[in-house]
Order: structure tokens, then sequence, then C-alpha cells
């Protein structure tokens, strides 16, 4: 298993926000991570790159564990992140955004064709190649959301995650954003996705965990959770 929490605990103050959280994703699967606002899917993703500390329990990556380490390390392990505000730097270029994304100044051999260099991410992006000297601030919506995508690859992942890559978006973007996913989980880099957008979730999963307030309430299959009207009502309907 690429990535394993086990029994995961958080506090935010007196909040326990995840309580006893478990999850996993094998490596090349896209995993969906999905619930109601509020429920704790965003901190989970935080707790794994280190940006929350948990209380106790585990994560671990391709066999080692990283549970505490600082962001950078669990960076430099392989994992990218994609955050929910998207975070791009606003007065820097495109180019300069994607550069940043590069981990520990080590710079990918374009020989290699699996490797996510300048060149490729503007073959999967070529909107950012046609604004490759723009600002982040100048960029759309669903431009600065390709932007972090595309810097978060620059590090050479073998997991993203990615936290609402479609919200706020119009339509067309969304469905942008959701082959652009597609594409890269089938390149071979491995998703946990927090996705608001169940169409959009559901076509990319191979599995998927519901959230109910601070814990996992369901995992299975897309087909599984089409086949469990409680579970869906319980955890996804308003």
């Amino acid at each position: 298993m690429l990535l394993e929490i086990r029994d995961l605990n958080t506090y935010y103050g007196a909040s326990h926000v995840l309580q006893g959280i478990s999850l996993n994703v094998a490596r090349g699967e896209l995993v969906a991570l999905l619930g109601r606002n509020g429920m704790g899917k965003s901190t989970t993703l935080k707790t794994v790159m280190g940006l929350v500390k948990s209380q106790s329990g585990s994560v671990s990556f391709d066999g080692r564990e990283i549970t505490g380490h600082a962001p950078y390390k669990v960076a430099r392990a392989g994992i990218g992140y994609v955050p929910e505000e998207r975070r791009i730097f606003p007065e820097l270029s495109v180019l300069d955004n994607l550069v940043l994304g590069i981990k520990g100044g080590k710079i990918a051999d374009p020989a290699d064709s699996k490797a996510w260099t300048i060149e490729r991410i503007f073959r999967h992006f070529p909107r950012l190649k046609e604004r490759i000297d723009q600002k982040g601030k100048l960029l759309s919506g669903g431009e600065q959301q390709m932007l972090a995508i595309g810097r978060s690859l620059m590090g050479n992942p073998t997991l993203l995650l990615v936290d609402e890559p479609t919200e706020g978006l119009a339509p067309l973007l969304v469905n942008e954003v959701r082959n652009i996913l597609f594409e890269i989980n089938r390149a071979g880099v491995s998703i946990l996705l927090v996705e608001h957008n169940l169409k959009v979730a559901l076509s990319l999963a191979h599995r998927v965990y519901l959230m109910g307030k601070a814990y996992i309430g369901f995992d299975g299959t897309v087909e599984e959770l089409k086949d469990n009207q409680k579970a869906r009502e319980r955890y996804l309907e308003v």
C-alpha cells in the first residue's frame, strides 16, 4: 500500500476534528474522500502533509513512517499537495510558479519520459504555455487551478493530495480539470481527492471513503456506493 493512515486523531484546540481516521491509497489508485462541509476532509489532507499535527495515530508512505514530519520532508518523500485555496504566487509569472514546485532543487531529467518537466506540464496544460510570462494574479480561476496542479507535479510526486479542485469553476472548466486529473492518474500518479462535485469524483475514483463528523462512515468501490442508498443519504445528501 502506498499511503496508509491508521487511527489518526487530530485536534484544533479542544475540538476533536479527526477521530480515529483510517484509510489507504494503493499505488496507481485514485481514491475520493467525500462528505458534507466541515466533516474533516481537508484536515485529513493537511495532517498527512504535516501542516496540522496529529495527537495520535500513524501515517506511512511507501513503507516509511512520516507521522509528524515537517511539510517539506513530506513533499520530498514524494507527496504533492494542491490546496483548496490554490495558493499560487500572484506576483510571479506562470513559469516562476512552476519552477518553485521543484523539490530540493532537483530538476527532472528531460530524457525521462515519465518525469514531470516544464515541457511535459505545458503539453498537459497548453493554456499555461500561452500565459508563460503572465503573473499568477492575472490568470482566471481555472488557470490558477491548473497552475497549482502543475506546480505540484513539478516535484514529481508519487501521490497527489488534491483538495476541492473544481470549487468555484465554470462547468466547462470543471470538465477540463476533471480530465486533467484523469490523465495524471493514468500517467501513474496516485491521487487522494477531496471533491464536493459528486459526479466528478465518482467518474474518477476507483474507491470512495465517506466522512461523517470527524470519522469515516463508509468505504468501498464506486459501484458499492451506488448500491448503498443508506450511506448516500447519511453522508452525502443535504
